[in-house]
């Protein structure tokens, strides 16, 4: 009997149990114009249930960019620049970042991400690595990586981020930039 009354607390309860709500077209981001936001995730429902993830993609032209500008700003040594350049990824980088209340909530190492091609071939499956967030506000924690991504063809690519602490899936399309 009290396996059975276990097992029945272990399911998830309450608000984060619900799945996400979908909005009926992709919505593009404010932040990355290469993601679209699937599921409803939204600054006001943060609010109300105290979660909130984003997902960005920052492509190898634009880590270049950055680089760039930052060189002249810093007045960086050659081997400086160097040891950067040869530090961005080939294919850019994922970049996610969560809000959650409470700082144990706020473990990335609750979180895969997975892509997809159009044809449902998975193409790229990270579980992250862990990492505690910072105080953002009130109860609320923030945590933030930069995933590297492999070197692909322009495409779009369906991209799926699973917490397994608060039983949601996150879901946002992807479309890789032309390669220049």
């Amino acid at each position: 009997m009290s396996l059975l009354a276990g097992g029945a607390m272990a399911q998830p309860t309450g608000k984060a149990a619900k799945g996400r709500k979908r909005y009926t077209f992709a919505q593009k981001d404010a932040v990355s114009p290469y993601v679209q936001n699937v599921t409803k995730n939204t600054d006001e429902e943060q609010e109300v249930d105290g979660s909130f993830t984003r997902l960005g993609y920052r492509s190898y032209n634009d880590l270049l960019t950055e680089i760039n500008a930052l060189r002249k700003l810093k007045d960086w040594a050659d081997t400086t620049y160097q040891r950067r350049v040869a530090a961005i990824p080939a294919g850019g980088a994922l970049l996610v970042t969560i809000h959650r209340q409470g700082p144990k909530n706020a473990d990335l190492a609750n979180l895969t991400l997975t892509v997809t091609s159009k044809d449902g071939k998975e193409v790229f499956a990270q579980t992250l690595e862990p990492g505690n967030g910072r105080f953002f506000g009130r109860d609320l924690y923030m945590a933030q990586r930069a995933i590297p991504f492999p070197k692909m063809d322009a495409q779009e690519l369906a991209v799926s981020i699973r917490d397994a602490k608060l039983y949601q899936t996150f879901d946002y399309i992807l479309n890789l930039p032309a390669a220049q």
